[in-house]
């Protein structure tokens, strides 16, 4: 299981890649994955671009903690986790949560657990920057 918080740009394609080729070939049957992008608008609103501000430590011992309640529940094989900080791009990636299990049930719903409690539940603020200045986004409630 890997949870990683990225200040720069990354490819979640090229990373769940490069994780699933450590993955011992036949142990698993189903990869379910989450990627999510960055819009360019937000409550009625043109973005700009958005800051991400987490608490170091903090964060990332939640994340690692969500995905240990999905293992737990789910008994998956596998689990990879990256979300970015700082500042973000219309377009950029921001999260990419990937489950590999033996089946395809628990992938899916292990996959969306971990997306919907991260949304909830992991201490990240977003600052949108907009035409006409900056605002603090509330949190979102899973």
């Amino acid at each position: 299981m890997a949870v990683t918080l990225l200040a720069k740009p990354f490819d979640p394609w090229a990373e769940l890649c490069a994780y699933q080729e450590r993955l011992k070939r036949g142990d698993y049957g189903a990869c379910a994955s989450f990627v999510g992008t960055m819009r360019d608008f937000n409550q009625g609103d043109l973005v700009e671009a958005m800051f991400l501000e987490h608490y170091p430590g903090m964060t990332e011992r939640e994340l690692g903690r969500i995905v240990g309640e999905a293992s737990a529940r789910w008994g998956f094989l596998d689990a990879l986790v990256i979300h970015r900080v700082g500042e973000i791009r219309p377009g950029d990636p921001i999260v990419l949560v990937a489950v590999w299990s033996a089946h395809r049930g628990p992938a899916f719903d292990a996959c969306r657990f971990i997306v919907e409690a991260l949304k909830a539940r992991v201490p990240l603020w977003k600052k949108e920057k907009l035409p006409r200045g900056v605002r603090w986004v509330r949190p979102s409630q899973s």
